[in-house]
């Protein structure tokens, strides 16, 4: 296990902070927010990034502008895809029945030691395994 990170940062949330000064100011400011914390993430994350950057948004970023905030990212707690990264995807998408790439992130998040996740796309609240997914953009009670 890769120990380091209190939290792990899913693809959603580094978008937005890329990309959201305009787009989402509101989630941009979140999302800027959780870079100062103690945060880790995956290959698959910044794989995802750095496809998607280039893609959304009213400006999305160059080839170039995406490839730095990937090597930037890279230098905080990582996991590679590696075989018990993809066998804990299956079995969390089977027992959970999520996807398999939400699956991967779960896994990926409990070999870096992470608590929490912070992402859209899994359900808020919700515990997998030894992980608390909450949605970071949630307006506060």
């Amino acid at each position: 296990m890769i120990a380091g990170a209190d939290v792990f940062l899913d693809t959603n949330v580094l978008i937005y902070a890329a990309l959201g000064s305009a787009d989402e100011p509101a989630k941009y400011e979140r999302a800027v927010e959780l870079l100062t914390l103690r945060f880790g993430t995956s290959g698959q994350v910044l794989a995802e990034f750095f496809v998607n950057a280039q893609r959304k948004g009213a400006r999305p970023l160059t080839a170039e502008e995406a490839q730095e905030w990937v090597f930037r990212l890279s230098k905080k707690p990582f996991q590679a895809v590696d075989y018990k990264v993809v066998r804990g995807g299956i079995e969390n998408a089977r027992r959970y029945q999520i996807s398999y790439w939400d699956g991967a992130i779960i896994a990926a998040a409990e070999r870096l030691g992470a608590r929490i996740i912070y992402s859209e796309d899994l359900n808020h609240g919700q515990i997998y395994g030894s992980v608390r997914v909450e949605n970071p953009f949630l307006p506060t009670a």
